[in-house]
């Protein structure tokens, strides 16, 4: 009668959204000030203001087909080519409009990326920590998720990594900055995984390609610089959204990138465009798609998110914690002071402290706390963090 995947998928949320909910009928029983909320990693930081002067211009533009109507399947064509100018300008490649496919967020941009690549049989590498739903993605792209433990520090385990390509291997998805850990991968280690991947692929006969899921890259800290991977190796396929940079996370709107130097890049590009056909994932929102346009090199206020950074991590270290210090993104990811990080999470709801235990992130044993929420609330929630450690004191 219906599909028992998709009823598995629809009819269990994740850990992350079950939280969310169980936030919203905690706040309604006990106080929404009785709630510290920070499981979601949705951005509190305002839009900046050339969003706002965007729409309103948009909004006003006397032909409404323009701003509403349908673009190419691809994207609009003047927006391909501010996308494609501004990674051309900021990271020295040289990239075409052709090569950029617009789409609904992040999430769209690799579900895409991974239906265009997959044949039967290939297998996906992520690296844990990972966003659960990569999982998911690459499942429904009718291919095999490998998973690579990182080291101690939540940085890459390149003997392990090693060890998990196998002539199956199509690809590796990488996400720095990372969620849910903070970590900004060094250039050393880009470098470290590309002559890896080089090779590989030398060794198997076929390219192994990287996917760079890119939400979080201009929200870095004290002066952290993070790689362009066009520039380190060939076969890149970028998968960017403007849900964090520019606080548009309801908006759903991202791109895929092609690497010019990507081995037989236009055929790429035509499985990228055939796959987004066949997934229903045509013309990606115009509106927003001209907002971005009209906003490109813009962010939210990242000094906001360092704020809360530096609060929560120098407190929770205090108290006992022991914590990664992120240089990006605006997750902690926070040792579980017992082995069973779900029992953890469950003994911090006691005090309104909703925390995303770190089981779907494919590791054990840690807790992420999303700290883009407001400086108050943190401020607020300290008390609470500090009694729920003097448990295990």
């Amino acid at each position: 009668m219906y599909n028992k995947k998709m009823h598995a998928l629809g009819s269990n949320r994740s850990v992350i959204r079950e939280l969310f909910e169980f936030g919203k009928i905690y706040a309604q029983e006990k106080g929404a000030d009785k709630v510290f909320d920070f499981s979601l990693g949705n951005p509190n930081v305002p839009a900046p203001n050339c969003v706002k002067e965007a729409l309103k211009e948009l909004i006003e533009y006397p032909d409404s087909t323009y701003i509403h109507g349908y673009t190419s399947a691809q994207g609009d064509k003047a927006v391909l080519e501010k996308v494609a100018n501004d990674i051309k300008n900021r990271f020295n490649v040289d990239m075409t409009s052709d090569l950029i496919y617009m789409t609904v967020g992040a999430a769209g941009a690799l579900t895409i990326t991974l239906n265009a690549l997959s044949n039967e049989n290939d297998e996906f590498i992520v690296l844990a920590p990972f966003f659960p739903e990569y999982k998911v993605f690459i499942a429904s792209a009718n291919a095999k998720s490998v998973v690579v433990q990182p080291k101690d520090d939540m940085h890459v385990d390149f003997l392990s990594l090693t060890s998990a390509i196998t002539e199956r291997t199509k690809g590796i998805i990488i996400n720095s900055p990372n969620n849910p850990s903070g970590v900004v991968y060094t250039e050393n280690e880009i470098k470290s995984l590309c002559a890896i991947l080089g090779a590989k692929s030398t060794e198997y006969g076929h390219p192994i390609f990287l996917i760079s899921d890119e939400p979080y890259r201009e929200i870095v800290y004290d002066g952290v610089e993070v790689p362009y991977l066009m520039n380190y190796y060939e076969n890149t396929i970028v998968c960017y959204s403007y849900s964090k940079s520019l606080s548009l996370p309801g908006e759903r709107i991202g791109y895929i990138a092609v690497s010019p130097k990507c081995i037989e890049k236009n055929n790429i590009y035509y499985a990228i465009c055939g796959a987004g056909r066949s997934l229903g994932y045509v013309c990606a929102p115009n509106l927003f798609q001209k907002v971005i346009a009209k906003c490109i090199g813009a962010t939210g206020d990242i000094e906001a998110y360092k704020q809360n950074r530096d609060l929560l991590y120098e407190n929770l270290t205090a108290y006992g914690y022991d914590c990664i210090k992120p240089n990006g993104a605006f997750y902690l990811f926070v040792k579980s002071p017992e082995p069973d990080a779900k029992a953890f999470s469950e003994k911090a709801k006691n005090y309104g402290l909703l925390l995303v235990p770190s089981d779907s992130f494919g590791i054990e044993g840690y807790v992420r706390i999303s700290y883009c929420v407001s400086n108050d609330m943190i401020k607020r929630s300290l008390p609470y963090f500090k009694k729920l450690m003097e448990e295990y004191l």
